[in-house]
């Protein structure tokens, strides 16, 4: 059975802490910016003719803007467990198996929560 303390350490986590953060405040940060984007853009049409082209190309934008934000939710998500699982003291262990999720694998996506074969089954299985 694997342990139920993280291997990693403090100056790894303290790193990964950080880059979890500015993760977080990016993707909240280019967010609200779509946001604000959007409510310029309803603002700016409110008045003009419509076409259906351009109603069929807003709907399209909006289905990839939905698909894209269901992916940010999903990561803040991540981001939000991992962050945890540091302060707990389990970063760097599978919330599948407690098995100990690759350093590599963490430096490239620190919101890693499972090892990369669990990840890849877990996708398959959606």
């Amino acid at each position: 059975m694997a342990s139920n303390k993280s291997r990693l350490d403090r100056t790894f986590l303290a790193q990964q802490k950080q880059r979890l953060t500015a993760l977080r405040s990016q993707i909240l940060g280019v967010r609200r910016g779509q946001e604000s984007e959007q409510a310029g853009t309803n603002a700016e049409e409110s008045g003009l003719a419509r076409e259906f082209e351009d109603d069929a190309q807003k709907l399209a934008t909006l289905e990839l803007q939905g698909n894209l934000a269901a992916v940010d939710n999903q990561r803040l998500s991540n981001i939000e467990r991992a962050l945890q699982k540091i302060d707990d003291g389990t970063y760097g262990l599978s919330d599948g198996s407690g098995a100990p999720i690759p350093i590599e694998r963490l430096e490239a996506t620190p919101e890693a929560l499972y090892t990369l074969q669990e990840q890849e089954s877990r996708d398959a299985q959606r």
